[in-house]
């Protein structure tokens, strides 16, 4: 689905992965961040898509929610795990959104 965001500016945080062959736990916490961070201050939406590459974007109204969110105990442990077994590879990438336009927006 897409994420219904509000009139720009706004920042979109890109997650780009690659998985090791490690599925235990994933699923569950990638659950758990998602609810975790829609209850954050800041959090607009989020998008997401996986084949041999993984992209999520996540939107947030500020560079502060972001780095409240990355911050969070929870998230962290998160982060470290993916570090550790689920993820052979990924990048962190912070964007200004400054235009966003669509078929039905």
């Amino acid at each position: 689905m897409i994420a219904k965001t509000p009139q720009p500016p706004y920042y979109a945080v890109i997650f780009t992965s690659e998985r090791t062959e490690i599925k235990e736990g994933y699923e569950d916490t990638a659950e758990r961040m998602l609810a975790l961070a829609a209850d954050q201050d800041g959090f607009l939406g989020i998008e997401s898509a996986r084949e041999e590459i993984g992209i999520t974007v996540s939107y947030w109204r500020d560079l502060d929610s972001i780095r409240k969110w990355k911050m969070n105990t929870e998230h962290k442990q998160a982060q470290q795990k993916g570090r550790t077994e689920w993820y052979k590879n990924y990048k962190t990438r912070i964007c200004l959104v400054e235009r966003d336009y669509g078929l039905n927006a």
